[in-house]
């Protein structure tokens, strides 16, 4: 027997179903199958956000009060539903309620809030956005309390949870409802799992007034589970981390999903082999000569791919830490030419050729320090002529660019197409780009863009939130209909009226599959993949549907568990993660303080220059490592100015701050409070330990504890001057 959802209490639900499809409004029956259903009222306001049976179906343990995941696919209407839980949760607190909506991208940010929660919210709640480009992230704690609904990335909530200052601080209980978009994220050392672990924290803890928690997700995926087993641990502990009673998805409205749900055509387009690449094995033939001069002359995996990369990585780390300078700047040079020969297999060969052109042209501006640098650089430019005049030659470009543009052609050949391209790399979004600008039979049916991450990269420019959500919405309004994306378009972006996707030469797992073909939303879309002949491309494409298939009976499992099993299960990994957590504290705790910080010292990682310890290093807002020893200054030099796309409350970018001997980059001057200091960047140091030599990717991981920046003190010290002469007037 159905019971319903009604608007008032005084309506018996039978006369309700009767006029409510006789009004056309929204009554939908709510599934038998889950307990202990009660009567919801639901305000005319709530109603007003109109739902279909299968986005009721999945609501309503979450309209209970209940924490769950709504799994649906891409395009079926999560964020709809979310918004309905949002509304009739404020509701139903009386002015007592206050909802986040955590996002793990930039762009998803405004779209959440342009075109769902604000448009149903705007009447009766106060609904603002903060992302990184915000002002508002400065005072984000301000305005949680000034709003009721906030939509925010996941690391700016991450940030107020772990501040210290009292006015920045903001604690889970001051929110009832948290909503975490993409929650498939929430796991390892993911900013939602940092999050959701000091909430189970609590919980265990007893606290009150934790917030309902809402997860949303089109594909939890398996973690690259080839088992069943595997697959459903995998679920459990996605479950686990979001403290889920369930996993809600349709089961009585099947039919309804999958005709507003239409899959795209999907399409394997084969590329052939490349019966010549002169240009390539050039470029092989100069690593070869930059081997010969390494006392380790080979490492594994061949030229041109991600294992070779990864020994070269590992190359360059050991000679850091050897103090071999050889070892290392050939290791970084090999990257690059490693890097040119992806691009070279990606898009063409001029673009290959640009990249090591920006690359040498900066590496004979530094100051040239022994014989391997002249080598290095010898190597470059006795063979860039010949490299210039291959690239030149249409007879050995990439034959998967000659696919591509078959595929382009076929699908912008109506005048509506609008599509994405992904591909691996923001530097292959804009040599792909340049491609179409200069393609005559592309360029006259296509207008293209990039859309790229925020984050920044050394390699190529980031893409402000103002440029992003830009491009968005020319996409959307149709003034461009070709998207050349990275994966920060798989995830979210949500435009109806796409009708092509095309992955090209990707390798990726079943999620990002699934993620990237859910954009083509438009009926009769299609689902390329875009690969050479023989290429692990295809050979991931069918292992991720494989896991598509493995992922989908391993969420069923886990919905057919006895609840008390399920509930067992649940609280025993909790368990597990918080005593792991722990353990993994006590021992980086105990690390830390057994190194004294005026026994850790600093080496330029290009140079080895010993430049400081780790005693002069102090810590601004818990993420900005600065040097505070004025003797420091004599090793480095400022130059240039640093532009960041958004302000901060107490200081701005200076220059870029580099090694005085070799040029190396460190970091960036802070001008914090009016008074210069530079801001060291880990990885561009070697960190010796009082038993070994080693390098870091993040400064957390350094053994050994640093103080908090005192600014007073800094002043007393470096500027006495200027204090002195504050303090007298």
């Amino acid at each position: 027997m159905h019971k319903f959802l009604f608007s008032d209490p005084s309506i018996k639900p039978s006369l309700l179903l009767r006029r409510t499809r006789r009004e056309g409004a929204s009554c939908h029956p709510v599934n038998a199958s889950v307990p202990d259903v009660q009567l919801i009222v639901l305000s005319r306001y709530t109603m007003q956000i109109n739902l279909r049976d299968y986005q009721w179906e999945v609501v309503q343990p979450a309209l209970q009060g209940k924490n769950i995941i709504i799994w649906l696919p891409t395009g079926g209407g999560k964020t709809r539903a979310a918004v309905f839980v949002t509304k009739y949760h404020l509701e139903t607190r009386g002015g007592e309620g206050k909802v986040a909506v955590l996002v793990n991208k930039v762009p998803l940010v405004n779209q959440h809030y342009e075109n769902e929660f604000w448009p149903a919210l705007k009447d009766t709640y106060k609904v603002v956005p903060i992302s990184g480009d915000s002002e508002l992230k400065e005072h984000f704690a301000i305005a949680v309390r000034n709003n009721d609904v906030i939509i925010c990335t996941a690391q700016i909530l991450q940030n107020a949870l772990n501040s210290t200052e009292e006015e920045k601080h903001v604690d889970l209980t001051e929110f009832s409802l948290l909503i975490i978009d993409e929650c498939h994220h929430t796991q390892k050392d993911g900013v939602y799992n940092k999050i959701m672990c000091q909430y189970i924290e609590k919980k265990h803890q007893r606290k009150r007034g934790l917030p309902q928690i809402l997860g949303l997700t089109a594909s939890p995926g398996t973690d690259g589970a080839n088992s069943f087993e595997h697959a459903k641990k995998h679920i459990l502990q996605i479950c686990a981390n979001m403290d889920a009673a369930k996993i809600a998805s349709s089961k009585d409205c099947v039919k309804e999903l999958e005709d507003t749900v239409p899959q795209p055509v999907k399409s394997y387009d084969i590329s052939e082999e490349r019966k010549q690449d002169p240009f390539g094995d050039t470029i092989k033939q100069m690593m070869r000569t930059i081997h010969s001069h390494l006392d380790e002359p080979t490492v594994p995996g061949k030229f041109g791919s991600q294992i070779y990369e990864q020994a070269v990585v590992e190359l360059e780390k050991e000679g850091a830490i050897d103090s071999n300078r050889k070892k290392r700047n050939c290791a970084l040079h090999l990257r690059k030419y490693n890097d040119a020969l992806l691009i070279n297999e990606t898009v063409r060969m001029i673009d290959a050729l640009e990249y090591l052109e920006e690359f040498y042209d900066i590496e004979k501006t530094k100051n040239i320090l022994d014989q391997t640098d002249r080598l290095l650089l010898k190597v470059f430019y006795d063979r860039k002529d010949v490299l210039r005049l291959l690239a030149s030659n249409k007879e050995y470009e990439n034959p998967k660019l000659n696919t591509l543009e078959k595929i382009l052609l076929e699908r912008f050949s109506l005048t509506n197409s609008r599509g994405i391209i992904f591909t691996k790399t923001r530097q292959s979004t804009h040599a792909m780009l340049d491609w179409i600008r200069s393609s005559h039979l592309l360029a006259t049916k296509i207008k293209a863009e990039c859309l790229t991450g925020a984050g920044v990269n050394s390699q190529t420019k980031h893409m402000t939130q103002q440029e992003q959500h830009n491009v968005i919405q020319k996409f959307r309004n149709g003034d461009i209909n070709l998207l050349v994306a990275t994966s920060v378009a798989e995830e979210g972006l949500d435009i109806r009226e796409c009708n092509v996707v095309i992955r090209y030469g990707l390798i990726t797992n079943e999620i990002a599959m699934v993620q990237a073909r859910g954009r083509a939303r438009a009926e009769n879309s299609t689902y390329s993949v875009v690969a050479k002949q023989g290429g692990r491309e295809i050979q991931r494409e069918f292992t991720n549907e494989f896991r598509e298939d493995l992922m989908k009976r391993a969420i069923e499992a886990v919905q057919e568990m006895p609840p008390d099993e399920y509930r067992l299960k649940i609280r025993e990994l909790q368990v597990e993660g918080i005593v792991s957590r722990k353990v993994k504290e006590q021992k980086q705790h105990a690390t830390k303080s057994g190194n004294y910080p005026k026994d850790v010292r600093f080496f330029c990682r290009n140079c080895n220059e010993a430049v400081c310890h780790a005693n002069d290093i102090q810590i601004i807002e818990g993420m900005h490592h600065v040097n505070v020893n004025p003797n420091f200054k004599i090793y480095y030099r400022v130059s240039g100015k640093i532009n960041l796309p958004r302000k901060f409350e107490d200081w701005e970018p200076g220059g870029s701050v580099s090694c005085r001997k070799c040029g190396q980059e460190w970091g960036m001057e802070m001008i914090y409070k009016s008074v210069p200091i530079p801001s060291l960047c880990i990885k561009k140091f070697v960190v010796e330990l009082p038993t070994e030599r080693r390098t870091f990717k993040k400064w957390k991981d350094v053994p050994c504890q640093m103080e908090e920046f005192n600014y007073v003190q800094f002043c007393e010290r470096n500027h006495s001057d200027l204090l002195a002469d504050f303090l007298f007037t």
